[in-house]
């Protein structure tokens, strides 16, 4: 890397703004220095999946030689680099020192935590500093708190709709404010057990050697969670790879996305999700161009891009995953305390190894340490459904999910987590705990009839756990849930059971 001995302007890029099209890059100066870093204030602020942490530095180092490539000036400290001091603040001390810097520029973090810490660091500077727009976002950080203004509850479909109006998505060319075919949702037409019979796509073949890095990591010593079978890593490392995961998933699994979402199997650890959630976190695409190429394909071909699956995909980029950011930071810093059931137990030690009877969750839990990835339902449904009866501290709960995916970024994992999986947040993000006993994982998965446990069951040795965690659940914080109006029918059925059943339905949840 060609560095001169000085510059006029230092440009911070953190691990997740690798966004080629951004509007810094638009002019190549050779007054500006770009710097990017591998520290340990970001390796060992919480136990990483050894593929996260190495797709992470991966992305990084290509995003370093393509802006290289173009012309600009670029700074590149390894984690090994001798003269890396591994903390934000006094790298960037030294360096505006050394390089004679005038004016320090960033990008607004995604994350509380570094938020706070530039900030802080910008205070203590004495050149002058500026924050830029991540220009990613379709929405602002703060718009999801304006819009519920006054609200107790953030409800998620009023905030879609608008969204969909304002970027005109799947609207009507006559009645800009009419949803095409008339209906906004299509959720109740996406929650189909996968047919025994379809055919699974085979994944794209992206194979990026991270043998340096995993090499890195040890000689580092840096803690980490998940498997590593191979030296590769088959998650999208640059844009032009990001690109080709979209058309893959237009061309190959669009069509049974939104049918099939919420489906369980061990079949496949993908199905017809996009897999491209790493993409879009770390920026290397937007979320417009995404959601408008899946658009463009859908009035290109209808009769194979059916409503329901697109509507059903696009609803996760422009609704849920912006106004998860934005109850983010409505919320923060108090939002990562919350306790509402406070909860104190400990992940069970299987989180980390997938060694247990429950079929559904041992598929889980090992597609998440071979992987670094579950879909949504298996985050939600197993493994934080399974938390959340158990009675686990969020702050635990938390920790796992934050190191163990792949897409996981404090903004996006805290909310779904903590709220919504949790329900810790006391129904700011859900309108009701998202509990379950076998009988729902059953419906939607071919787990039970391979497992050591009977879904049907609830009081013998082989009854499934899940059914009197569950009902013990609702006993157990009647007092908070029982006037919950989504919920009555849980307590309509527990007022029927006798003090027997309900004795020995919290016997054997203990």
């Amino acid at each position: 890397m060609f560095v001169k001995k000085t510059y006029k302007t230092l440009r911070l890029i953190l691990g997740d703004q690798l966004n080629s099209q951004h509007s810094w890059y638009s002019e190549i100066g050779d007054s500006v220095l770009y710097l990017i870093m591998e520290m340990k204030q970001e390796t060992d602020y919480v136990k990483h999946h050894i593929q996260k942490a190495a797709a992470f530095f991966l992305s990084m180092r290509a995003f370093a030689n393509q802006l290289e490539a173009a012309g600009h000036h670029v700074l590149y400290y390894k984690l090994d680099d001798e003269k890396n001091k591994q903390n934000l603040h006094e790298n960037i001390k030294q360096l505006i020192l050394q390089f004679k810097i005038q004016t320090f520029e960033y990008q607004l973090p995604d994350e509380y935590r570094l938020d706070q810490q530039l900030k802080e660091l910008c205070d203590d500077l004495s050149v002058e500093t500026c924050a830029a727009d991540t220009e990613h976002f379709l929405s602002n950080r703060d718009e999801v708190e304006i819009f519920f203004e006054g609200k107790k509850t953030y409800l998620m479909e009023s905030f879609y709709r608008m969204m969909r109006k304002r970027y005109s998505i799947l609207m009507e060319d006559q009645n800009p404010n009419e949803p095409l075919t008339g209906k906004w949702n299509y959720d109740h037409s996406n929650r189909k057990k996968l047919p025994a019979k379809i055919a699974i796509p085979e994944k794209l073949n992206l194979q990026n050697d991270a043998s340096d890095i995993f090499n890195l990591l040890k000689k580092e010593q840096i803690e980490t969670i998940g498997r590593n079978h191979t030296n590769t890593i088959y998650w999208p490392i640059n844009r032009e790879q990001s690109l080709a995961l979209l058309d893959d998933f237009i061309e190959h699994r669009l069509s049974n996305f939104g049918a099939y979402q919420d489906a369980m199997t061990d079949r496949d650890w993908l199905l017809f999700h996009s897999g491209l959630s790493f993409s879009l976190n770390t920026k290397m695409l937007s979320p417009l161009e995404v959601v408008k190429k899946v658009e463009a394909a859908f009035h290109q071909n209808p009769e194979q891009y059916s409503i329901e699956q697109v509507e059903g995909f696009i609803r996760q980029i422009i609704g849920w995953r912006e106004y998860i950011r934005g109850i983010y930071w409505a919320k923060m810093p108090d939002y990562s305390l919350l306790n509402y059931f406070e909860h104190k137990e400990k992940l069970p030690s299987w989180f980390w190894t997938g060694e247990t009877k429950m079929k559904c969750l041992s598929v889980a839990i090992n597609h998440s340490l071979d992987h670094a990835y579950a879909h949504h339902i298996q985050r939600l449904m197993l493994t934080g459904n399974f938390a959340l009866l158990l009675g686990c501290d969020p702050d635990e709960v938390d920790a796992w999910y934050l190191g163990i995916y792949i897409d996981a970024i404090e903004w996006v994992e805290l909310p779904n987590t903590r709220g919504m999986s949790q329900f810790a947040d006391g129904g700011i993000v859900g309108t009701k705990p998202y509990v379950s006993s076998a009988n729902y994982i059953q419906k939607m998965g071919d787990h039970c009839k391979k497992c050591y446990y009977n879904y049907k069951d609830k009081f013998v040795e082989k009854g499934c756990p899940f059914n009197s965690l569950y009902w013990n659940f609702y006993i157990k914080n009647e007092s908070k849930l029982s006037k919950n109006p989504r919920i009555g029918f849980a307590y309509r059925h527990i007022n029927k059971m006798t003090d027997d059943e309900k004795a020995a339905l919290q016997e054997k949840a203990a």
